[in-house]
């Protein structure tokens, strides 16, 4: 019998645009699917940044996240992640505390530290050829927090060594619409490093498994490891992303997934493209390399029927110790993808389990 999902269930949503689409049907397709991820239940609604993909429009997860906001009513909306190193602290302030501000207790500000797209985009973005070390991150991120503290009239600013008028006085920058407007901050991550520094700042922690897998158990443990209370959240608390395709049988799955091994092709060979059909994905002859490098890019993917999606998650969860599982989904079509969640939640929501996952005897295997 199909089990329950033992944990959460949320969306992370990367805004397919599919070949002959356009970014503003995609982004209304995503519009509509938390709408009804809302009505199956799902606790929260992630979009990501990604910059110059063609196949992707979630570039500006601030803006996306407003308006999904205004769209809904009571899920979880936000970012998995912004990524700080492309924007000044300040900004991310001013925006996620405006967006606070207008829908209070519903919005997450999940951060990462990578660039989410190609070295000259992140250049273009940053406005210098420079990455930022480990721990500029570290400083970023600081600054960021402190903008959000609750000062009362005619208490200091954050202390930085920039200031509006440039004169270098500390102390006279305020986010004003953050203040006192501090949204769940994450931290997102598919190495040790986020894991660690989200363990001792006692943030939250959403691992990256949908294309870093093999990394899952090892980060997840220093998580915890490194966990020190804060005023935020008392124990750890980590979700996992993971790349998902249910349908009614395995093999439309398989179908409906063909896209997204074309497309992960496509981008490991520098040659980013809109969403294909299945059609095209099928009809198309791969080398053997090709073969090989798509099954490696999506060795990870859980790609079935309702029940054998809903054992492999609870497998997965058994495996990591994870407390919320985060599933992202692409498809050519967007009617695919809206059934493809809603018998992940149906499954998700069934009959308590009898399988080897519900009753903790997992698999070693994902």
């Amino acid at each position: 019998m199909t089990g329950r999902l033992g944990v959460p269930l949320s969306v992370l949503d990367l805004c397919p645009v599919p070949a002959g689409g356009s970014a503003g049907e995609a982004l209304r397709r995503s519009v509509d699917l938390a709408r009804h991820a809302e009505r199956w239940g799902c606790t929260r609604y992630w979009v990501a940044e990604h910059h110059s993909i063609p196949g992707i429009a979630s570039s500006a997860p601030a803006v996306l996240v407003g308006h999904l906001a205004s769209a809904t009513s009571g899920i979880r909306v936000g970012s998995g992640g912004v990524m700080l190193p492309n924007h000044a602290p300040l900004t991310v302030a001013e925006q996620f505390g405006t967006l606070e501000a207008l829908h209070p207790g519903r919005i997450d500000l999940g951060i990462g530290r990578a660039p989410g797209t190609d070295r000259a985009t992140a250049r273009a973005l940053r406005r210098s050829a420079e990455g930022l070390p480990a721990a500029g991150f570290d400083a970023q991120l600081a600054e960021l927090r402190a903008y959000f503290a609750d000062r009362p009239a005619g208490d200091g600013a954050v202390g930085t060594d920039q200031s509006p008028a440039g004169d270098g006085a500390p102390g006279t920058i305020r986010a004003i619409p953050a203040e006192g407007n501090e949204p769940a901050v994450w931290l997102l991550g598919s190495t040790g490093y986020s894991a660690e520094l989200a363990g001792r700042l006692g943030l939250p922690f959403a691992f990256a498994y949908h294309f870093s897998a093999a990394n899952a158990r090892p980060a997840l443990a220093l998580y915890r490891q490194t966990f020190t209370p804060s005023a935020r959240l008392a124990q750890p608390y980590c979700l996992i992303s993971v790349s998902v395709l249910c349908a009614e049988d395995g093999a439309t799955a398989r179908w409906l997934h063909g896209p997204t091994r074309l497309s992960a092709l496509r981008l490991r060979a520098g040659r980013p493209s809109a969403l294909p059909s299945p059609e095209e994905a099928a009809e198309r002859t791969y080398s053997a390399a090709e073969q090989a490098v798509m099954a490696e890019l999506t060795a990870s993917h859980v790609v079935g029927a309702p029940g054998m999606v809903i054992d492999s998650l609870n497998r997965l969860v058994a495996t990591t110790g994870a407390n919320e599982v985060m599933v992202t989904t692409s498809t050519f079509a967007h009617a695919d993808r809206l059934a493809s969640y809603e018998l992940l939640a149906q499954a998700a929501t069934g009959p308590a389990a009898t399988s080897p996952a519900a009753t903790g005897q997992a698999s070693s295997r994902d």
